[in-house]
């Protein structure tokens, strides 16, 4: 058991597990063993994450995001909230990818990947890096997780500088504590790459401008 408490909150593959775990005439049937006792939490078909009784480490939603469909970055409300620029908790971890939009549903909650396009993608990801578990993983940066809810919402339309304003400040509630580290080129670059190039515009002047 230690074996695989030593990969933490990594997630990882069945290879890996069966591994882990040593020689075993059926390493199959000990692994279904293992979920169904609890150490070991299935994600999804060939994924694992070892469970926190056994770890010891809290789990950490964006790291599995990361893991259940690559390439991808957390972003949307998800990041927003992570960042603390909007006040509500989120529920869903929202990622972007660009490959085809997929819903993974786990015991962990629901994680769902939207398609951006694919010179747009690498714009505007950080990699969030916690050195004392040793893990990381891609997150957009605020700015770019503002320009990726704009662009994949549907049926949003902007239509003026004030109509955006009045989404970020009322419909959203974001909240920038200091607007001058905002950082604009990153949404220049989304505005070049991207969709809904007229709102992102709006966007990046209101920015500037508040």
């Amino acid at each position: 058991m230690s074996s695989i408490r030593e990969y933490g909150i990594i997630p990882i593959s069945t290879d890996i597990v069966a591994d882990a775990i040593g020689e075993y005439r059926s390493p199959a049937d000990r692994i279904s063993r293992l979920a169904r006792q609890g150490d070991l939490i299935r994600l999804q078909r060939g994924l694992f994450v070892v469970a926190p009784e056994l770890s010891g480490q809290t789990l950490s939603r964006e790291l599995i995001a990361n893991h259940l469909y690559g390439t991808s970055y957390v972003s949307f409300e998800s990041a927003l909230s992570f960042h603390g620029i909007i006040p509500e908790r989120v529920h869903m971890v929202r990622s972007a990818t660009f490959r085809r939009s997929r819903q993974v549903e786990t015991p962990l909650g629901v994680f769902q990947y939207t398609t951006v396009p694919e010179s747009y993608y690498p714009i505007g990801i950080t990699q969030m890096l916690y050195e004392k578990e040793n893990y990381s993983f891609l997150m957009a940066t605020p700015e770019k997780a503002i320009c990726d809810l704009i662009i994949c919402t549907s049926g949003l339309r902007i239509q003026s500088e004030r109509a955006m304003r009045e989404y970020l400040f009322e419909d959203m509630r974001m909240d920038f504590d200091d607007l001058e580290h905002i950082n604009t080129s990153i949404i220049e670059q989304c505005i070049e790459h991207g969709r809904k190039r007229r709102e992102l515009r709006y966007l990046l002047n209101v920015l500037q401008n508040e």
